[in-house]
């Protein structure tokens, strides 16, 4: 149990997660086109808003938490957690300020996190209600289900106790709850809407789609990094056991997190490209925000720089493979920015956290996590909205893209007194 003050601060953390919300709104929006700028704003708000709906009523049921019921399977001589079984719509469960509750509120905004990250990937293309239908699969089973496993007393927490694999899988913040199933499902409806209208010459060469408000994005990094700091405090409280003491060094890690992924982005790309790059460096800065949640409780603040570091380094060779090697059309760079950078954080745990008990096997642990998502997330995510999209196409029609889903979809533009980019600078 918390006590009363470690639960009054965690409440005001968990108060701050909403800012990391607007800040990837923020970003989706700027890196995106001119004539889907309120489209791309009002779907985050119904993404949050249907994300919290439905974990509401079903999600839950199936996270749970620690020590409440949940379904075994007995595997040799150990008894494997798989799934909770709470009853739907959270019934029986006392919101009274224990630590499930906090975590119920925490969940009701982490979710609604890992549903905007795949706007960011199909942005000037996914249509609004198909936009409606993934998130409620991804609320409702592909995100509680993993949750569970990792922060709900799941089989990857219990590796530790039947394998004697350090503490099990160890994420504090949500590096692969939130970061990494939220990435692994935008690249999977990346691949289904495939790249938008003139993104690919016919020799496959990619074009420039530039960022039409790069201030947005800016902006949103900022906001981005508030958001976070209340995300991995609230979670290192509740999900990692460590004590309110710890939460000054949670907080100098997210920020040196952060400022080192930015400034590694900006110094790769100013010796690659001759100057920085804005919108590089910005997915340089989330990287980095990304990297940090797993261990941002276990690492000293010089580790939190090495780790933001080779984030933001990551990041960007990886927008660069996936857009010049596989003709994944990402606008925001949220696959690279989420999945690579989580998936850096978590195998980070097992490199360099120092968590208190046993340590042997901790790398072990974290390699069997990322496995799981690779393994099963990243099937089950693309299997659900393929089905989808077999009944209900997700790409908007070729009219709809030309025009702009701001008109098409909403009947409005975004910046009705000015004039939005036309296509004339994007090759046939």
């Amino acid at each position: 149990m918390l006590s009363e003050t470690s639960t009054a601060l965690c409440f005001v953390f968990i108060l701050l997660v909403p800012l990391a919300g607007a800040g990837l709104a923020l970003i989706n929006t700027g890196l995106g086109r001119s004539r889907s700028a309120a489209h791309s704003m009002m779907t985050s708000l119904i993404v949050i808003a249907i994300a919290a709906v439905v974990y509401f009523g079903c999600g839950f049921s199936w996270q749970g938490f620690v020590g409440r019921p949940a379904h075994f399977v007995a595997i040799g001589h150990a008894g494997w957690n798989w799934i909770a079984a709470e009853p739907f719509f959270m019934r029986g469960l006392a919101l009274d300020g224990s630590p499930a509750s906090l975590t119920v509120v925490l969940q009701l905004f982490s979710v609604g996190l890992a549903a905007l990250i795949p706007v960011g990937a199909g942005a000037d293309r996914w249509r609004l209600g198909a936009i409606c239908a993934s998130t409620a699969l991804l609320a409702g089973l592909t995100y509680p289900l993993f949750a569970h496993w990792v922060w709900g007393g799941g089989w990857l927490a219990q590796l530790g106790t039947n394998y004697g694999l350090g503490r099990g899988f160890v994420d504090a913040g949500g590096s692969s709850t939130i970061q990494v199933v939220g990435g692994l499902t935008a690249l999977s409806i990346a691949w289904i809407l495939r790249p938008r209208r003139g993104k690919y010459s016919a020799q496959g060469m990619p074009a420039a789609i530039p960022a039409h408000n790069i201030v947005f994005v800016i902006f949103g990094c900022v906001l981005g990094l508030v958001g976070w700091l209340g995300l991995n405090s609230a979670g290192a409280l509740l999900f990692a056991g460590v004590g309110v003491e710890r939460v000054v060094l949670i907080a100098v890690n997210t920020i040196l997190a952060a400022a080192s992924g930015g400034l590694t982005a900006a110094m790769v790309t100013r010796l690659r490209f001759g100057k920085p790059d804005a919108s590089l460096t910005a997915n340089g800065w989330m990287g980095g925000l990304v990297a940090s949640s797993a261990g941002c409780a276990f690492v000293k603040p010089a580790v939190a720089v090495i780790v933001g570091s080779v984030a933001g380094g990551l990041v960007i060779f990886a927008i660069e493979w996936l857009e010049f090697k596989l003709k994944v059309d990402d606008p925001a760079g949220a696959i690279s920015v989420h999945s690579v950078g989580g998936i850096w954080g978590v195998l980070a745990v097992g490199i360099f956290a120092q968590i208190p008990g046993e340590n042997a096997g901790q790398l072990l642990a974290q390699i069997v996590g990322v496995a799981a998502l690779v393994g099963f997330v990243l099937p089950m995510t693309y299997g659900l909205n393929w089905l989808l999209n077999s009944f209900h196409q997700q790409r908007v029609a070729v009219d709809g893209e030309r025009q702009g889903m701001d008109l098409h979809e909403l009947g409005a533009e975004a910046y009705p007194e000015f004039v939005t980019h036309s296509e004339e600078f994007i090759p046939r």
